[in-house]
């Protein structure tokens, strides 16, 4: 009887280390920068890994009045390009937890 209170005991002291290890790395990841690029790089997108986006630099090139679409679509790019390598990165880094949980 006592020896399956041990291992409850064990278990959760390894979840608890485990929670700890995830909230450094969800941190490391949120401080972390992004950049998305559009085409050539004439618009950057620059994001921490929390998907909050810091700074957008555009390269006057590109600025046409009589085309404002396509820098809005360049826009859309590097934010939609940025916002991928964050979550890709969340993926491989915080992944290796969800997938040995059951139930996430």
């Amino acid at each position: 009887m006592m020896r399956g209170m041990g291992n409850m005991q064990g278990m959760m002291k390894q979840m608890q280390k485990m929670q700890k290890e995830m909230m450094k790395e969800q941190e490391a990841l949120n401080s972390k920068q992004f950049i998305g690029e559009s085409t050539n790089g004439y618009v950057k997108a620059t994001f921490t890994g929390d998907k909050t986006l810091q700074d957008i630099t555009i390269n006057e090139a590109i600025v046409d009045a009589d085309d404002v679409e396509m820098l809005q679509d360049m826009i859309i790019l590097a934010v939609n390009d940025g916002l991928k390598k964050i979550e890709k990165e969340s993926e491989q880094t915080m992944g290796k937890y969800t997938r040995n949980i059951p139930g996430l």
